[in-house]
This record gives C-alpha cells, sequence and structure tokens, in this order.
C-alpha cells in the first residue's frame, strides 16, 4: 500500500526533526522551511496532508493558509502554534485550517490529528 505524503512546514530544526521522528516510517514526508516555500510547493505537487506552523519568517502561516486554499482548496491542513491563545487557532479554523496542534506536542496527539486528517473521505481531500 503505497504511504500517505505529508509536506512539513515549519522554520524551526527541532520542530521539524520532532514530527520526522514521528512519522518518517509510515509516512512520505517533505520538508519546507516557511510559508511561502509552502505556498510554491503546493503549485507544483500534491500532498496529501500539510502541517504548517503559524509564526514563521517570510510568510507566516496564516497568509500560507490564505494562499494555499485559493490554489488547494481541499488538502488538509493542520497547523501547529506555540501560542495558547483559542483566538489564533479560531482565526487559522477560519481561514481554512482542518485543525491545529500547540506546542510543545505530544506524539500521540500528533497520530491521533494526522490520522483522523488523514481518514476523511478521499473526495474532501481532492484538489
Amino acid at each position: 500500500m503505497k504511504k500517505a505524503s505529508i509536506l512539513i512546514c515549519d522554520d524551526e530544526t527541532g520542530v521539524r526533526e520532532s514530527l520526522k521522528l514521528i512519522l518518517e516510517r509510515d509516512y512520505n514526508l517533505d520538508y519546507v522551511h516557511h510559508g511561502k516555500e509552502a505556498v510554491e510547493y503546493l503549485r507544483k505537487s500534491l500532498p496529501d496532508l500539510v502541517i504548517m506552523d503559524i509564526k514563521m519568517p517570510h510568510m507566516n502561516g496564516l497568509d500560507a493558509l490564505k494562499s494555499i486554499r485559493r490554489i488547494r482548496r481541499h488538502v488538509p491542513i493542520l497547523m501547529i502554534t506555540g501560542y495558547e491563545s483559542s483566538d489564533v487557532a479560531a482565526q487559522a479554523i477560519r481561514l481554512g485550517a482542518s485543525d491545529y496542534l500547540t506546542k510543545p506536542f505530544e506524539r500521540e496527539r500528533v497520530w491521533e490529528k494526522v490520522e483522523t486528517l488523514l481518514s476523511l473521505p478521499r473526495k474532501k481531500r481532492l484538489w
């Protein structure tokens, strides 16, 4: 069975490495460092899921989310935030995020969110 593909977008090496350790055995992973790179990646590629930080240089995750939703309406996007504020999470959901995680995150919570988003009916994940 083909592994699902996940794009991880975070400017922090530690976060990318943590997600790699959690997910690499069961998923094909690609990495970018900021929102602008994520938008460019999604213009050319079709991952099954995007995991993206909110606070990044060049283009933050919320701005990237808006751009991505214009070109890939149905790709699930899991936002990661260091903010405890529910306002930021609510804003991400309003802009089209599928769900969010707060840092620091636990392995089990990452798995739960990823599995849930990838189990959405295929028609809801078409681009």
